[in-house]
């Protein structure tokens, strides 16, 4: 079972990297289409260069304090019971494991723009991206939390998100040039951040559906109808979802085409 915060703070870090993903590649795209090539993450320009890699911080940083609370706070210390893993906490190693995915992309990443001790194409960063993605997607399917009913199907839409962003970043390891993929997958990164969100409002904060309410560690519906119309509403809110953010997607492409154009002039 989660929490509101335990949904909203991956939400955030989503969110913030998925933005601007899809602020920077539409801009370097409009930029130079002939040079665009593919890139898991991007440089902050300004200040003299001293927030170039604010994005991997972010991701690294952001990983590694959600991995503590994961693992040092949710757990209390108590790792075993018996000489055994503390079976009341699996929920809290496993996110802890998808966690130091996302620290071990970030670091690597890191090294190898700062450092020439490991010099990697973005080609290779893109799949160490899509092995962080696919050990978050495991998570969420094969879960030591058995998510049931309404829950269980906040859980589902949110796996096939994670799916788009496994697909994206390995697809652009392929296909380093192209531009429609770079953009899906900073489209699909912040529709993740964003259902995380509608997860936690939903299920653990003031948006729960009518017939539904949070019993315990567990969702539980008035009836089968009740349901129903809970799943139905996640349909409505994955759907305005995506057509928000593809509206605004259209509207960053139409902004940086109209100030490139007036740079030019």
């Amino acid at each position: 079972m989660g929490s509101f915060k335990g949904h909203a703070l991956p939400g955030t870090l989503f969110l913030v990297v998925g933005v601007w993903h899809i602020w920077s590649s539409v801009v370097r795209y409009i930029s130079n289409p002939s040079s665009f090539r593919v890139r898991v993450w991007n440089p902050v320009p300004g200040f003299n260069g001293k927030l170039k890699y604010l994005e991997l911080y972010v991701v690294a940083i952001g990983a590694f304090i959600d991995m503590c609370i994961e693992l040092l706070y949710s757990t209390h210390l108590k790792f075993f019971v018996n000489g055994v893993l503390n079976p009341s906490h699996m929920n809290d190693f496993e996110h802890s494991g998808m966690l130091l995915m996302f620290f071990i992309f970030g670091v690597v990443s890191l090294v190898s723009e700062k450092t020439r001790l490991l010099p990697l194409k973005q080609e290779a960063l893109c799949l160490i991206a899509a092995t962080a993605f696919t050990a978050e997607y495991i998570l969420f399917f094969f879960h030591s939390t058995s998510h049931k009913g309404l829950e269980g199907y906040y859980h589902l839409l949110l796996v096939l998100l994670i799916g788009l962003c496994v697909i994206s970043s390995m697809a652009g390891s392929l296909f380093p040039t192209s531009f429609p993929l770079d953009l899906c997958n900073g489209i699909a990164i912040t529709l993740q951040g964003l259902w995380f969100y509608q997860t936690a409002f939903t299920l653990y904060g003031p948006m729960m559906p009518d017939g539904c309410r949070l019993n315990g560690n567990a969702i539980s519906c008035r009836s089968t109808d009740s349901q129903v119309r809970g799943e139905f509403l996640a349909n409505f809110q994955m759907f305005s979802m995506v057509l928000g953010v593809l509206v605004c997607v259209v509207g960053t492409y139409v902004f940086a085409a109209s100030r490139s154009v007036c740079v030019s002039k």
